[in-house]
């Protein structure tokens, strides 16, 4: 590891202090022209005592804004030092989680896996434009019949077509046949350019897309394509457990990545993370935005500095020791619940290296899913899989009282 390492506590408050005295302090310095301040002193007190001890709290009571994107050149000023730590801990998870070269990436902490997936899609759009001279209706997303819903929401923002490809159903894995007459209609359609968002467990099932799929059959056909890895779930727990994975920055085809902090690492909702390699993020420059310094270059725009602190203070304290140790925890716990499965003869998908269980639904009753929080693949129609997700709080006696509770199933299903 270049960059992760343990600090701890005492160490991690001085740092943040260190940062937030580096910020603009509106008590003290006579600014007339931010459209900003600190929160209202008349709802957030920011002497209350306990937020000696709490430097995410006092961050968001001092309201930093990171509007922009700060690994490139320039970025507002007046919010510098915690700006300096978003930077930090962009370069930590690009370099030591996914294995980019130092210095090789960019990145910014988005409000979510929805936001970074729409700003990768957005860059590869205006690049396939700008570069290829390319029309909207010569453009296509392509991803798994699995994936988020927000490849939906990019889809139709950005004017492009959907194309989702099937996978198999038990095993989750793309269907390349599929995919081969997919591509093949659709540069029959006028297709002449490809976005590609490959998953690293998918929000139902855990399951991980090969992206070599798409980049041989992508290959094959001669067309320009950018691949993004939309790893919102996998993103703190697979790359560490599998550190042998073609999902990283050192798969030359990987032009992009997707974390959600808010799930594995726990942070406060809000802490989604884009990174992407240099030289892409510049396709989506907006210039119109004059007034910002460096201009901005993100979906979201204005943002809450705390999340950037919100997620360097979990990974500081753990460190990847510790982290590795908590994740394979998890996973040990998972795989204890699928023998319990196994036992009862309970058909479900799992991908080992992932705390992810899909369970089909004709072994177990709505009431008993209901029961337990058991999430189904659809709320519009009849489950097809329930899935169990083993979080921090998800302990063996809450699983085995789950086991306790669903039947044997009949013979006539094991079959």
């Amino acid at each position: 590891m270049q960059f992760w390492r343990k600090i701890n506590q005492e160490k991690c408050s001085d740092y943040i202090d260190k940062a937030l005295n580096d910020n603009i302090d509106f008590s003290k310095r006579i600014s007339l022209g931010i459209p900003a301040s600190k929160l209202d002193g008349r709802v957030f007190n920011e002497n209350a005592p306990f937020l000696k001890d709490a430097p995410f709290l006092r961050t968001i009571v001092l309201n930093p804004n990171h509007i922009g994107c700060h690994t490139l050149s320039e970025s507002e000023v007046f919010f510098k030092g915690t700006q300096r730590i978003e930077r930090e801990l962009i370069e930590l998870i690009a370099v030591d989680i996914f294995k980019a070269q130092k210095g090789q990436t960019d990145g910014y902490l988005a409000a979510g896996g929805t936001e970074a997936n729409l700003q990768a899609i957005w860059i590869y759009r205006n690049y396939f434009i700008q570069v290829h001279n390319a029309k909207h209706c010569e453009i296509a997303i392509l991803a798994s019949e699995d994936t988020h819903y927000s490849v939906v929401k990019a889809a139709n923002l950005m004017n492009l077509e959907h194309l989702p490809i099937p996978v198999h159903e038990n095993t989750r894995i793309i269907d390349e046949v599929k995919l081969e007459q997919i591509v093949s209609l659709a540069k029959l359609n006028g297709k002449k350019f490809f976005i590609v968002l490959s998953n690293v467990a998918t929000t139902m099932f855990g399951s991980v897309d090969n992206p070599d799929v798409y980049v041989n059959c992508l290959t094959k056909h001669k067309v320009p394509f950018k691949l993004h890895i939309d790893a919102a779930f996998g993103g703190f727990i697979y790359p560490i457990v599998k550190s042998d994975n073609n999902v990283n920055f050192t798969n030359q085809f990987v032009s992009s990545v997707t974390l959600d902090a808010h799930k594995m690492l726990q942070a406060p909702y809000g802490t989604g993370i884009f990174i992407v390699r240099k030289g892409l993020m510049q396709y989506v420059f907006t210039k119109e935005a004059n007034y910002v310094n460096g201009m901005d270059i993100t979906l979201a725009g204005s943002r809450s500095g705390a999340n950037a602190i919100a997620v360097w203070m979990i990974l500081a304290a753990y460190g990847p020791e510790d982290w590795c140790k908590k994740m394979n925890m998890l996973l040990h716990r998972t795989t204890w619940a699928c023998k319990q499965l196994d036992a009862k003869g309970i058909k479900y998908y799992r991908n080992p290296s992932l705390n992810i269980i899909a369970i089909k639904a004709e072994f177990v009753s709505p009431d008993l899913a209901a029961s337990f929080d058991l999430v189904p693949d659809a709320h519009n129609r009849a489950a097809k899989w329930y899935k169990i997700v083993v979080m921090e709080h998800v302990e063996e006696k809450h699983l085995q009282l789950f086991f306790e509770k669903l039947n044997k199933p009949s013979q006539s299903l094991c079959q």
